[in-house]
Protein backbone atom coordinates (compact mmCIF):
# COMPACT_ATOMS: atom_id res chain seq x y z
CA UNK A 1 0.00 0.00 0.00
CA UNK A 2 1.22 3.57 -1.12
CA UNK A 3 0.85 6.54 1.22
CA UNK A 4 1.55 10.07 0.84
CA UNK A 5 1.11 12.94 2.61
CA UNK A 6 -0.78 15.75 0.75
CA UNK A 7 -1.57 19.60 1.80
CA UNK A 8 -4.87 21.00 0.99
CA UNK A 9 -4.37 24.29 -0.45
CA UNK A 10 -6.72 27.18 -0.79
CA UNK A 11 -10.11 26.64 -2.30
CA UNK A 12 -9.27 22.70 -1.40
CA UNK A 13 -7.01 22.05 -3.68
CA UNK A 14 -4.35 19.44 -3.39
CA UNK A 15 -1.74 18.20 -5.72
CA UNK A 16 -1.74 13.83 -6.07
CA UNK A 17 1.87 12.90 -6.03
CA UNK A 18 3.50 11.67 -9.17
CA UNK A 19 3.86 8.46 -7.82
CA UNK A 20 0.16 8.29 -6.94
CA UNK A 21 -0.92 9.24 -10.13
CA UNK A 22 1.58 6.80 -11.89
CA UNK A 23 0.19 3.81 -9.74
CA UNK A 24 -3.31 4.61 -11.18
CA UNK A 25 -2.73 5.42 -14.32
CA UNK A 26 -4.08 9.02 -14.51
CA UNK A 27 -2.39 12.11 -15.85
CA UNK A 28 -3.47 15.66 -16.81
CA UNK A 29 -6.53 15.79 -17.85
CA UNK A 30 -8.10 12.48 -16.76
CA UNK A 31 -11.11 12.39 -14.79
CA UNK A 32 -11.45 10.95 -10.84
CA UNK A 33 -14.20 10.07 -8.53
CA UNK A 34 -13.87 11.21 -5.20
CA UNK A 35 -16.15 9.34 -3.09
CA UNK A 36 -16.43 9.20 1.29
CA UNK A 37 -16.08 5.64 2.18
CA UNK A 38 -15.97 4.53 5.96
CA UNK A 39 -14.60 8.00 6.96
CA UNK A 40 -11.70 8.15 3.91
CA UNK A 41 -11.63 9.60 0.94
CA UNK A 42 -11.34 6.90 -1.96
CA UNK A 43 -10.02 8.41 -5.81
CA UNK A 44 -10.93 6.04 -8.47
CA UNK A 45 -10.07 6.95 -11.77
CA UNK A 46 -12.70 7.05 -14.35
CA UNK A 47 -13.28 6.50 -18.34
CA UNK A 48 -15.50 8.93 -19.71
CA UNK A 49 -17.19 8.70 -23.30
CA UNK A 50 -17.81 11.41 -24.87
CA UNK A 51 -21.01 9.98 -27.49
CA UNK A 52 -20.67 13.15 -30.06
CA UNK A 53 -17.66 11.13 -31.33
CA UNK A 54 -19.18 8.40 -32.21
CA UNK A 55 -21.14 8.10 -35.09
CA UNK A 56 -24.63 7.28 -35.21
CA UNK A 57 -27.12 5.51 -37.65
CA UNK A 58 -29.05 8.40 -39.12
CA UNK A 59 -26.75 8.87 -42.06
CA UNK A 60 -26.64 5.61 -42.34
CA UNK A 61 -30.17 4.42 -43.66
CA UNK A 62 -32.08 5.47 -46.30
CA UNK A 63 -35.51 6.04 -46.10
CA UNK A 64 -36.47 2.48 -47.47
CA UNK A 65 -33.60 1.11 -45.27
CA UNK A 66 -35.66 2.67 -42.29
CA UNK A 67 -39.08 1.09 -43.51
CA UNK A 68 -37.85 -2.71 -43.89
CA UNK A 69 -36.48 -2.03 -40.17
CA UNK A 70 -39.58 -0.47 -38.66
CA UNK A 71 -41.14 -2.90 -40.52
CA UNK A 72 -39.58 -6.18 -38.56
CA UNK A 73 -39.51 -4.07 -35.33
CA UNK A 74 -43.04 -3.86 -35.81
CA UNK A 75 -43.55 -7.65 -36.72
CA UNK A 76 -41.47 -8.79 -33.24
CA UNK A 77 -43.74 -6.71 -31.44
CA UNK A 78 -46.75 -8.41 -32.70
CA UNK A 79 -45.70 -11.90 -31.76
CA UNK A 80 -44.46 -10.29 -28.31
CA UNK A 81 -47.81 -9.13 -27.79
CA UNK A 82 -49.19 -12.53 -28.57
CA UNK A 83 -46.86 -14.07 -25.87
CA UNK A 84 -44.81 -15.61 -28.52
CA UNK A 85 -41.71 -15.38 -26.50
CA UNK A 86 -39.24 -17.71 -23.90
CA UNK A 87 -40.05 -16.12 -20.37
CA UNK A 88 -37.23 -14.72 -18.38
CA UNK A 89 -35.12 -16.83 -15.81
CA UNK A 90 -33.22 -15.89 -13.20
CA UNK A 91 -30.85 -19.36 -12.82
CA UNK A 92 -30.01 -22.41 -14.88
CA UNK A 93 -31.58 -24.62 -12.44
CA UNK A 94 -35.14 -22.27 -13.84
CA UNK A 95 -34.13 -22.70 -17.03
CA UNK A 96 -33.57 -26.43 -16.70
CA UNK A 97 -36.66 -27.08 -15.12
CA UNK A 98 -38.66 -25.01 -17.66
CA UNK A 99 -37.10 -26.70 -20.51
CA UNK A 100 -38.04 -30.24 -18.25
CA UNK A 101 -41.67 -29.26 -17.75
CA UNK A 102 -41.87 -28.28 -21.95
CA UNK A 103 -40.47 -31.83 -22.43
CA UNK A 104 -43.05 -33.42 -20.54
CA UNK A 105 -45.79 -31.63 -22.15
CA UNK A 106 -44.88 -32.42 -25.50
CA UNK A 107 -44.42 -36.03 -25.02
CA UNK A 108 -47.74 -36.42 -22.95
CA UNK A 109 -49.19 -34.55 -25.90
CA UNK A 110 -47.90 -37.09 -28.74
CA UNK A 111 -49.12 -40.01 -26.60
CA UNK A 112 -52.32 -38.15 -26.83
CA UNK A 113 -51.90 -37.95 -30.59
CA UNK A 114 -51.08 -41.46 -31.75
CA UNK A 115 -54.04 -42.83 -30.09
Amino acid sequence: MMTRLVKIQRKGQMTLPSRLRSALGVGEGNVIEASVQRGKIVLTPKLVIDRSKFPNADDEYTPEHRRVVDGRLAKAMAEVKKGNVSPAFETIAEFAAALKADAKKLKAKSKHTAR
